[in-house]
């Protein structure tokens, strides 16, 4: 079974375990990097809940996920038409503020992630700032049907080296805000040189 088969066929419960979750400590540093009405493009919003979060906020917001299912979940719950489209497809040139991706590039292919980054900076504006987070770990493994790619702060260095007009902000460690969860994250935030 692919990642993708996964979430269409659990859209339901993913998003009743994932949508109730508070982020607020998440989206802090990530907003606090933004202008005022700032456009953000969530990539692999799942549910919708983040973008419905910045919504409500007053950002503009564009978002993309690949699950047919949560696609038409997330369009229903915030109001915004979902695309239908993978991370592996984002072709969009300095067109974001901010770029979030919580826990979506965990199902990218590692040989892949450094390539995906790079389109992700090309679509932010110059002091664009982008978001990612892990499990984190050191593995790629399978659990559950899915497939994922885990990252500790070595890999996350190694792949920021990569990148010249980067530069980090901020990289912290947090547990699973899920009461079932003793999970450990990986978030990092990016910016990219004006």
């Amino acid at each position: 079974m692919k990642t993708i088969d996964y979430y269409n066929k659990h859209a339901e419960e993913f998003t009743t375990s994932t949508f109730e979750v508070d982020m607020k400590s998440l989206y802090q540093p990530f907003l606090a990097e933004l202008p005022e009405g700032a456009r953000i493009l969530d990539v692999g919003c799942g549910s919708g809940r983040d973008t419905l979060a910045f919504k409500n906020k007053g950002y503009q917001l564009d978002a993309i996920d690949y699950s047919e299912e949560l696609v038409k979940k997330a369009t229903g719950l915030t109001g915004i038409p979902i695309k239908l489209k993978s991370f592996y497809e984002v072709d969009d040139y300095e067109a974001y503020d901010g770029i979030w991706a919580c826990a979506s590039l965990l199902h990218c292919e590692r040989s892949r992630l450094a390539e995906v980054l790079e389109k992700m900076v090309q679509a932010l504006k110059p002091n664009g700032v982008i978001y990612i987070s892990f499990k984190y770990g050191d593995s790629d493994r399978d659990k559950d049907g899915r497939k994922f790619t885990d990252l500790d702060e070595n890999q996350a260095d190694a792949l920021l080296e990569q990148f010249d007009n980067v530069q980090q902000i901020k990289q912290w460690v947090t547990l699973d805000q899920r009461p079932d969860r003793q999970e450990k994250w990986l978030n990092l935030l990016w910016k990219k040189h004006a």
